[in-house]
Order: C-alpha cells, then structure tokens, then sequence
C-alpha cells in the first residue's frame, strides 16, 4: 500500500466513537499500543468507550495473552462487525515488551515504528479510512506522561510517511489519543494546547521524512532554498506563532565564494544547481538564550571526484538529512513557541563530478580563514558545516551551537543504527542529549571529545588542515566533528555535534531523525 494519500494525522483528547460514513468508507480501523501486561488489563476499558459491551469480543484475554517476543513485541488483528450490513472495524494490537535497558527509550517506540505502518493501511475501495490509534501510557516510566506521548506521537509519524510516487494510492486520515493507564481515562482533555504542539512536532518528524526521501531531481539546492524561504513567508503570517520569524541571510552560487565560504562553494560548484547558505532566525519576544543547530545539506553526494561505486552511492540523497531535521524543527519551534532565540543555517550543496569539480590536492580556504588541503572529495560534508559553524560563531554571539550532519559511516559502527553519535565540548549539554534522546526515541550516545588526539589525523605539508584522516582506525566519527570544531573562531560556550548518518533511515526510507531531539532539548516543556 500507498501512502501517498495520506490525509493528516490528528490529536485528540478523546476520540471520536462513530465514523462519519459520509466522510469516509464504511469499513474503519482501530489500533492500540502498549505494554503487553497493560493491553491485557486496560484494553476493555479502551473499548467501552467506542463499543457497546455486547460488542467487545469475549476472546480478547486469549489474543492478548499470546506470548510476546521479549525484544521486537508482537501484533494481534481481529475482526469486528460493523454498523453497516457487509462493513468491518479492524482491531489491532501493537504489544509492546516491557524490558527495557538503560540506553533505550523506555516507551519503546522502536518497536511501535517496527509494528504499526503495515496496521496504516486502507480498509476501503474508492474511499478514506478512518483509523483511530490509541496509546496506552506506560506507569512505570521513569519519565512524564507527556514525555512518553512525545516518543509514541514521534513513531506514529514514522509510520505514516508522506512520499510516494506510485501510481496507487490511498487515503487514510488517522486520529491519535493517549490512554492514561494510572487514572483509567484519556488525557489532556483540559490541555488542547499541548496537543496542537503535539501535532507541530509530529508533523516536523514527517515533513522531514519527506524531504530526505526525495530525490535529488526534485529535492535540489534551488528547492531547498525556496522552501525555506517560503517557510518564513508562511509562518511570518500565522497566528500560532507569537515571535518573528525571518531570513537572516541566504547567499547563493557565486556570491559564497566573494564572501569567503570556501568549503560550502568548493563542494557544490560543479552542480547544476548552485550552493547555498541559508540562515532563518527566531526571536521570541522575551528571549533568555541564543542558540544555532548548522545542519549538512548535501542534496546529492556522488563522492565527488574521489568517486563512490555502484553499490554504495544510491540512497546519497539522504545526505541532507541534517538539514531536513532542522529546518523542519525550525518550523515547529516557530509554531510551538520557546523562550530561546532560534537560528537555523542549512549548508546545502550537491557534490557532483564536472569541470568545475574540486580535484584532490585543492587546498580551500574556509570562512574560518583556514585552509584545508583536499585529500578525499567524499569528505566532504565536513567542509560545508565547517563554514557553517564559522559564520555562527564569528557573528551570531550564540550560548550553545548545534551541528546535526550524516557525516560518516563509522557512526554506524560506533554507535548503531537507532542512535545517533554524540561528540560535545561540555558535559552537560552531552547528558542534555542523552537524556532528551531517551524521552523522543530519537537516541543518541557520546564518543570521545578530545581534540589534542584527533588533530593530528588531519596535519598537512601545504595547508592548515587536510580534510581527511590519515588513520581511518582512529575514532573516525570523533575525528569528523574535531575537523568540523577546528572551524569555530573564538568560540567557548557549549558546542554539540550529532553525527546521524544511520539513524536518519531505516532501510531505504527516512525516519525523520533528529527534528525530536532538537525539539526536546530546546523548545518542548514536557515536565
């Protein structure tokens, strides 16, 4: 199935007990979520709030006493009789184990995106389905119940991706509610607005998707741009948004290299598309801390000259995966609100082969004033949020600086495919991370800061810096984010570098990585 389609996604205090048949088809689809010892004991009062007790099946003790693997969880489906002569409600079940270990985000919503995209799927011909998803609140969490419907609304977006360009499609509109397993009721029918920023936060995670899942012949620097620049104009007009929202610089093409973006400039001048610079800020109208996230947004990475093969360049559209999170999160701290002023500075660039490619031995000179010496062409995502990360900190005056990159293969090595690389210049900006990692889902996990053993990796005879390691067995993701620190001016206030090189997707499609942690660590108030 399709979901290209897809109408909306929308939270509600309570949801609805009757589908409107005039809207949507007849057949219809409800799914709830939870710990398996909670879904035994909570499901028939989830039930009776949208079925007559005569109706709730006398067999559900035996569906869900099933046994439940231990690490992936489990799902249960079965058929309800509809309203209608000849129509259906489809009842599902996404059991979740309830072991869970430290590094792990104890809602495992891991298991939720592993389970619940094939439960989204169309249940009628011609016409909408409506779905309703219901998620059981953990008790025992060691975090809030609005933390927990962070990371559950986090992988409910996940599964309901936005981009397709199949011929078949199928529209399904889904309503979301969340079950408090302590007061054996819905929750927040007195707080509408957390979930409306709910909603904000959950569509940042799709759009994100959406944008690393394009290609390159549609998801092009210029489209970038142009997105970000229509994201201001619409946001500058929305009620929901009560700072300013503006672009504070966009430098194009040939106008990065006269202002000294030379890493930005020098990856991306080959392409048919120019290179970019994009700066978007908010400013709340009471502002108690400045804060830049610099995001990677390579569109297309060939390798450039230092070519990758047949096999390991497809899925290089994901190479803006940094960028796409941010700007998306962008979007959603505008329309949430926070207290901190906001910038958001997307390098974006295609590394493709041409005349103009940079050839190995090169030397750029970054808009830090440093000159790198080019060794591999397909380091080069490194060279754009370098000159990122300079221009924040020589002109911004920022308190914590951000950098969000897929940036190196290692990362997957390092720290696996659900969490991201962490390396940071502070301690307490790095247990921020973790912490707001565990809360979302979107995980993350530090490796060493120390640049007094990674520098050398990059010494060169005839510039400041080479651009690639020389021992590519020497923590290559903490060596990656020295490189990228070795471009920040006068900077001594807390600086994070997320390498998400394996998390931004999972198989061949994005997950929207990285728009939570950014949300959670900085803009959501979910105490």
């Amino acid at each position: 199935f399709s979901f290209l389609g897809m109408a909306s996604i929308e939270f509600v205090a309570v949801p609805r007990k009757d589908v409107d048949t005039t809207q949507f088809g007849s057949n219809n689809a409800i799914i709830i979520c939870g710990e398996s010892s909670l879904l035994e004991a909570k499901t028939v009062s989830i039930l009776q709030h949208f079925l007559p007790d005569d109706q709730i099946p006398k067999y559900l003790g035996g569906l869900l006493s099933k046994s439940c693997n231990s690490h992936s969880g489990a799902t249960a489906t079965t058929i309800l009789p509809g309203n209608e002569e000849g129509s259906y409600t489809r009842l599902s079940f996404v059991r979740i184990p309830s072991d869970c270990t430290r590094h792990n985000c104890p809602t495992r919503p891991d298991v939720v995106y592993e389970k619940l995209p094939s439960l989204l799927s169309s249940e009628n011909k011609g016409s909408a389905t409506f779905i309703r998803v219901v998620f059981a609140l953990p008790n025992n969490s060691p975090f809030t119940e609005k933390e927990s419907a962070v990371s559950f609304a986090g992988a409910l977006g996940r599964s309901s991706r936005l981009y397709s360009r199949k011929k078949s499609s199928s529209e399904i509109s889904v309503e979301a509610a969340f079950w408090s397993t302590s007061d054996d009721r819905f929750c927040w029918e007195d707080d509408s607005l957390f979930l409306k920023q709910l909603g904000f936060a959950t569509e940042s995670v799709r759009q994100a998707a959406y944008l690393v899942d394009q290609p390159c012949n549609e998801c092009n620097t210029t489209y970038m741009t142009n997105r970000a620049k229509q994201l201001v104009d619409d946001l500058s007009s929305n009620e929901n948004v009560k700072g300013t929202v503006s672009l504070f610089k966009c430098c194009i093409g040939d106008d990065l290299d006269a202002e000294g973006f030379g890493g930005i400039f020098g990856v991306g001048k080959a392409a048919a598309h120019p290179p970019a610079l994009v700066v978007l800020k908010y400013e709340p109208p009471s502002s108690k801390e400045t804060v830049a996230w610099v995001g990677k947004g390579i569109v297309y990475d060939t390798g450039g000259l230092s070519m990758k093969t047949k096999t390991t360049m497809p899925g290089m559209k994901r190479d803006m995966g940094g960028s796409a999170a941010i700007l998306e999160a962008f979007r959603a701290t505008c329309l949430i609100g926070c207290d901190k002023t906001v910038y958001a500075v997307l390098c974006l660039a295609e590394n493709a082969v041409g005349r103009l490619a940079t050839r190995p031995d090169d030397i750029h000179t970054l808009y830090s004033g440093v000159t790198v010496e080019i060794n591999n062409t397909d380091a080069e995502g490194r060279l754009v949020v370098g000159d990122g990360v300079a221009f924040v900190s020589k002109h911004l005056g920022v308190d914590v600086l951000l950098d969000m990159c897929t940036l190196t293969g290692a990362q997957g090595i390092a720290t696996g495919q659900r969490h991201s690389s962490i390396i940071c210049n502070s301690e307490s900006i790095e247990q921020k991370a973790v912490v707001a990692g565990r809360k979302t889902g979107d995980m993350c996990h530090p490796l060493p800061y120390c640049p007094e053993l990674f520098t050398v990796e990059f010494k060169s005879q005839v510039a400041d810096m080479k651009n690639s390691v020389k021992n590519r067995n020497n923590a290559q993701p903490s060596c990656a984010a020295q490189f990228i620190a070795s471009h920040l001016v006068n900077y001594e206030n807390e600086w994070i570098h997320v390498d998400m090189a394996s998390p931004s997707h999972k198989g061949e499609i994005a997950t929207g990585y990285g728009a939570l942690l950014l949300l959670q660590m900085f803009v959501l108030n979910t105490e």
